[in-house]
């Protein structure tokens, strides 16, 4: 193969011959991104790239508990598996979110590209660029489309923390739904989206009548916000994890009892041979314990002021 071919398309080229020649067989596990980008020696965008074009291909599909796996109708694009006289879906802004968003959840954010939508609509990639000018854009519309699920009540509960209570909870339930979003959300290059924009104005709306001023209100809202991502991205790289070696937290942890054991044996870490595994495990339990203690000294500080 020539080499001015991109790296992309030469891995995509060797793992087709693999699967088209029967080494790898309909349903075995295909390697993951990472693993891609370890043995080529290319980065982890490039290892996407060549994992799209194989599922565009139909050559690839995504198992739930299996990861990425070599498609049964191998060879056969998205397109073309339509049933005969199966309309297609209306090619629309919406639609081509919800199509984006689906992947997303699936897959994660690194699988949404033009081509990989496209392919599962069944449409031609630049038909999209109607409707979307950018994947930065596209990623930007999806975060503001999943935000909008969570409806925030007007003038919501009474008192300020339990307004702070209800909006962390209700963007903690989005990320749970939607693991990708965190991913989405900058804190120094902001989205631009109105419905982002509403969750931050709703919570700016919440510190009113407390004697703080802009610059501090603008803060907690980042900083709770900065809370219920960090919290979610555990969550996410589990969920990754997951995906990419099939093996289940559980089933993870199994595996590490007799390390464990040993090491917690040893006497030499008393206090943390003391907690439950469970414990540690715990998100939703982490992060109302973080959301708790973090509303505690933000109303310490108020009775300071």
């Amino acid at each position: 193969m020539p080499s001015s071919t991109p790296p992309y398309q030469q891995i995509t080229a060797e793992i087709r011959a693999r699967i088209l020649t029967g080494e790898l067989r309909p349903g075995e596990r295909m390697p993951s991104i990472r693993q891609i980008a370890q043995r080529w020696g290319v980065a982890v965008a490039t290892a996407t790239k060549v994992m799209a074009a194989l599922r565009d291909e139909g050559l690839v599909e995504t198992k739930v508990g299996a990861g990425a796996v070599v498609t049964a109708g191998r060879g056969q694009p998205a397109a073309r598996q339509r049933q005969a006289g199966t309309p297609k879906p209306a090619l629309n802004r919406g639609q081509t979110l919800r199509t984006a968003i689906a992947i997303a959840d699936r897959e994660g954010l690194d699988a949404v590209s033009m081509r990989r939508i496209a392919a599962e609509m069944g449409v031609g990639p630049m038909s999209l660029y109607r409707h979307v000018a950018s994947k930065d854009e596209l990623v930007m519309q999806m975060a503001d489309e999943v935000f909008g699920e969570a409806g925030l009540p007007e003038p919501g509960p009474d008192g300020w923390r339990a307004k702070l209570e209800l909006i962390a909870r209700r963007q903690w339930e989005l990320c749970r739904r939607h693991l990708w979003l965190p991913r989405a959300v900058s804190f120094t290059r902001p989205l631009l989206a109105p419905r982002v924009m509403e969750h931050t104005e709703w919570t700016l709306r919440a510190l009113d009548g407390l004697g703080l001023d802009m610059a501090t209100r603008i803060r907690e809202a980042l900083t709770l916000h900065a809370l219920v991502v960090s919290a979610s991205l555990s969550m996410a790289q589990e969920a990754e994890a997951e995906q990419e070696t099939g093996v289940t937290l559980d089933r993870w942890w199994r595996t590490q009892q007799e390390r464990t054991g040993a090491l917690l044996g040893t006497g030499r870490f008393p206090l943390l041979a003391a907690i439950a595994t469970e414990t540690v495990s715990d998100v939703d339990a982490l992060f109302e314990y973080g959301l708790a203690r973090h509303l505690d000294g933000f109303a310490a500080m108020l009775k300071k002021m």
